[in-house]
């Protein structure tokens, strides 16, 4: 063994050994002779073979030896039990990583556990309360951390004499995901849970209303990860503990909070300054923008809300700001053209609801200085020309009477008027009553016949049924997916039976999604006698065309007399049946999918307005 790697044993010296009897030294008068004072001692190893001193000197020389021999045993023992970073004789769940690097360690451990993967990944029973059931590891990431573990499997044990002449088994490393085991577990809980009642200070108009916690019974994420942790590999069921929880804020906290952020919040308005002109926040929209609310722990901590403060300041905000316009295509003798977009200027709602806050406090001086910034268009030009707008995929069109002065036919062309050149990015969804919004007197609609209770009276926005019926056959043969939209209860000739829409805000909707990887611009015409719907983008499919089934359970309509008047209109009735449509697909030369539309007509009344006698 090289000198540099055997240990150091360092030997106290020996004394001298003394001339006289082994009794200790000569006393005068006891008969020996005196020794010279300034004699000097003489070394025991020489003495003369076969004297005391000389066999003392040889034990010692055989003493040495054997501590030597015992030191290089031991040492030779110890090198060999701590080669590697791993103790000799260690073992995880059984698997040998004594001996090992932490790499080499690493590496069996793993393959150690991919030989148990079926008892490792089985469903864990656990009981949570009085409620039983099973957590599968994937769906909690119940895992043994390797590295941590063979970490834990490389240090030296308190005791070394369990290295060196035993073996010990290091116990694995468990990982779990607290926040997915809560979640998995909240199954569990069944009537013993009982839910936390959070604080929140909420508001009636302006005036705060205090809501006070209750203290709940149910899960803490940590703990049940640790007791999953602890039991996962040993006895079955694991007991996860249900704790009693506590909101963070107290009532007499949250009674503060009303007395010193909630009530004066509201008591006055907060002026802004702008480099565009002056913003008044008033009490109302404070309320609606300040948060009160808890987090996940029960604590309250007061926050404006920047959207909800945008929302609640949508018309004064109007005055200081110049809002951006994105980048448009509208189609120019059958060609889509692009417009470039244009920067806008808006207050920082976000700063602004953070700088609020301090000074809702206040009593005098409500004033804060907001920030006016750049505000960019959702879509520009390099936007739009990445969508593939290139061609018209579909287009549908549908006859109207009465011409372009009938209220019915200005409010179809009215629709189509906000429609037109509206686009459809890939993946979104394009909602009529999203677009349009309202559809009242004040939007420019007129009163026109509507379906009310099965019956055609007068009704403002009467007519767009028909705008809403060319859309969705225009989106339909573009072979857009169908997202919403409900045929009519009676059949009109002037649509395609069973693939055409009414519409009635709020409640009624049409709607579709773009479904394709290009981007969809809505192209509306109108003649004094029709209104066309298109769409262009790219070409997905070779067509798209309708299959319709042969009419069934056709029932004959009856006659209905009213009352003459100004909201009675007559009808020459319709008979009701049922149908079915076949949208096919077809694309490479051949039909890839069909999907199938049914619908149930009522036979519509033949309604005959009829006087009274006098």
């Amino acid at each position: 063994m090289p000198a540099d790697d055997s240990p150091t044993v360092t030997f106290p010296a020996v004394p001298p050994a003394r001339t006289g009897t082994d009794a200790g030294p000569a006393r005068p008068g006891a008969g020996a002779p005196p020794t010279a004072p300034d004699a000097a001692p003489t070394d025991a190893d020489t003495g003369p073979p076969g004297s005391w001193t000389g066999r003392l000197g040889r034990r010692r020389t055989l003493l040495a030896a054997g501590v030597a021999v015992v030191v290089l045993l031991v040492g030779g023992v110890v090198a060999y039990r701590y080669a590697g970073d791993v103790p000799r004789g260690t073992t995880v769940l059984g698997i040998e990583l004594g001996g090992k690097s932490r790499a080499e360690a690493a590496e069996a451990l793993r393959a150690g556990l991919s030989a148990q993967a079926d008892r490792l990944s089985a469903p864990v029973p656990v009981r949570v309360g009085e409620q039983a059931g099973e957590v599968s590891p994937a769906d909690v990431d119940l895992r043994v951390d390797v590295d941590a573990t063979v970490a834990a499997a490389a240090e030296t044990p308190g005791n070394p004499l369990s290295v060196l002449f035993g073996s010990r088994e290091v116990q694995p490393v468990v990982a779990v995901d607290p926040a997915k085991l809560d979640e998995v577990l909240r199954g569990r809980l069944g009537d013993e849970a009982r839910p936390m009642t959070m604080p929140a200070i909420t508001f009636s108009g302006t005036t705060p209303q205090a809501v006070h916690p209750e203290p709940g019974r149910g899960l803490d994420p940590e703990r049940s990860a640790g007791a999953l942790r602890d039991g996962w590999l040993g006895a079955h069921p694991v007991p996860v503990p249900l704790v009693d929880l506590h909101p963070a804020t107290s009532a007499e906290e949250v009674d503060r909070l009303v007395a010193e952020v909630a009530t004066p919040a509201v008591a006055g308005p907060v002026t802004v300054t702008t480099d565009r002109g002056e913003v008044t926040v008033p009490p109302t929209a404070i309320a609606k923008s300040l948060v009160l609310t808890a987090d996940k722990t029960g604590k309250i901590n007061p926050r404006v809300d920047g959207k909800k403060l945008r929302a609640a300041l949508a018309g004064p905000l109007g005055k200081v700001e110049v809002a951006a316009k994105n980048a448009s295509v509208a189609i120019v003798s059958g060609k889509p053209v692009v417009s470039a977009g244009t920067e806008g200027r808006q207050v920082d709602t976000e700063a602004l609801a953070r700088d609020l806050l301090p000074v809702l406090s206040k009593a005098d001086d409500r004033t804060v200085t907001g920030t006016m910034r750049t505000a960019a268009p959702d879509t520009t030009t390099e936007d739009i020309a990445k969508l593939g707008i290139k061609e018209r995929v579909s287009t549908f069109t549908t006859k109207f009477t009465g011409g372009l002065s009938s209220p019915r036919s200005q409010n179809i062309v009215q629709a189509a008027k906000e429609v037109d050149g509206a686009l459809v990015k890939p993946g979104a969804t394009f909602s009529l009553n999203k677009h349009t919004g309202e559809r009242g007197y004040a939007q420019g609609y007129k009163d026109a016949p509507v379906i009310l209770d099965g019956k055609l009276v007068p009704g403002v926005g009467g007519g767009v049924s028909q705008f809403t019926t060319t859309l969705f056959n225009a989106a339909y043969y573009a072979g857009l997916e169908d997202v919403e939209h409900k045929p009519h209860s009676y059949y009109f000739s002037r649509y395609p039976s069973v693939i055409e829409s009414t519409i009635f805000y709020p409640d009624l909707d049409m709607k579709f999604r773009n479904d394709t990887e290009y981007g969809i611009v809505i192209d509306t015409s109108y003649t004094a006698n029709s209104i066309t719907v298109s769409m262009w983008s790219t070409k997905v499919y070779d067509s798209v065309k309708t299959e319709w089934s042969p009419r069934r359970n056709v029932v004959a309509p009856k006659t209905v007399e009213l009352p003459d008047g100004p909201t009675c209109i007559s009808a020459s009735g319709s008979v009701g049946f049922t149908q079915d449509a076949y949208r096919v697909f077809r694309k490479g030369g051949q039909e890839i999918r069909r999907q199938k539309f049914t619908w149930r007509y009522d036979a519509e009344p033949r309604f005959v307005c009829v006087k009274k006698p006098a």
